[in-house]
């Protein structure tokens, strides 16, 4: 008989993001996914208030965290991975394909430090890896396009689909940052949306929708075939290509997107500290117009 996994998710409403605790409710093994650090990004602060309530909880209901799984590097919120890891001992795990984030963004963010192809994680998982989680099994699926190391965590009857497809009435993730590629998303949903039709699919964010005024996260592969804006049965890739290039290309940029790539792709570990205990992000600075622009223009006088 197969054992099915006990599912808690915490939605973040500053950044949309819903975390999940995995739990095995034989061993009480657990497994949190895309725990969310709290940022303040106009004072600078950090705190981890988002993550405590999660332990808590997990505390509360004597299940024991041992893992912390990312779906991807993203772009929107700061994981609390490493802080998960510090305060339960849980190993930290990504898709291994993460090298390809990191190459293209180091150079733009200046990491001349980054540990490259993934150093900082305990685990990097290839597509159809099979994990322990106490009695559960959990498959792992590369799903790349959102980003190239994209992964969803398949457990019993469950998946958790990170930011590759979102609820029915939303529709699925964008793939303009660098690296990604609507065409490859595509055929990842199409993946996804071939598993048996009572399969459940956890989304990593919901902004709700036109005919939603309350969040959710939790929907099937038949409501997703039947329903799902962009991608329901009847369209092809070429449709899916061209309607998502034309919604990606109006989208601006996540609010969070520099923060959050740098310490995304360190597995959540924060920048040491500095001078006054203060620790430094990186701010990568584009003049619009490059012609004229005077390199001397911050040199001190004299």
């Amino acid at each position: 008989m197969t054992i099915a996994p006990l599912i808690s998710p915490f939605f973040d409403p500053a950044t949309n993001t819903i975390t999940y605790l995995v739990t095995d409710p034989q061993t009480r093994q657990a497994a949190v996914i895309d725990p969310v650090l709290d940022l303040d990004m106009a004072a600078g602060v950090v705190s981890t208030e988002s993550a405590d309530q999660l332990l808590a909880f997990a505390e509360s209901q004597g299940a024991r965290i041992v893992l912390a799984l990312e779906t991807h590097a993203h772009a929107d919120h700061l994981t609390a991975a490493a802080y998960v890891k510090a305060e339960t001992g849980a190993a930290v795990g990504i898709g291994e394909h993460i090298g390809k984030v990191q190459a293209i963004f180091a150079p733009v963010l200046g990491l001349t430090d980054l540990r490259p192809d993934g150093a900082d994680f305990d685990h990097l998982f290839e597509d159809g890896a099979h994990i322990a989680l106490g009695a559960l099994d959990i498959e792992v699926l590369h799903v790349p396009g959102h980003t190239p190391a994209d992964v969803a965590y398949k457990i019993g009857d469950a998946v958790f689909t990170g930011d590759t497809v979102f609820m029915p009435g939303f529709g699925t993730a964008r793939c303009d940052f660098p690296g990604g590629d609507a065409r490859q998303l595509y055929r990842s949903i199409r993946r996804l949306l071939a598993l048996p039709e009572t399969t459940r699919l956890f989304c990593g964010h919901d902004y709700k929708s036109a005919t939603r005024g309350e969040y959710r996260w939790e929907s099937t592969v038949a409501a997703q075939r039947a329903h799902n804006l962009h991608v329901h049965d009847g369209v092809d890739e070429d449709s899916f290509v061209a309607q998502r290039q034309t919604r990606d290309a109006a989208l601006p940029a996540p609010r969070l997107l520099l923060p959050s790539i740098q310490v995304n792709i360190r597995a959540g570990k924060l920048p040491a500290q500095a001078l006054a205990g203060v620790r430094h992000l990186r701010l990568p600075l584009r003049v619009a117009e490059q012609d004229g622009w005077p390199d001397t223009a911050c040199a001190p006088a004299g």
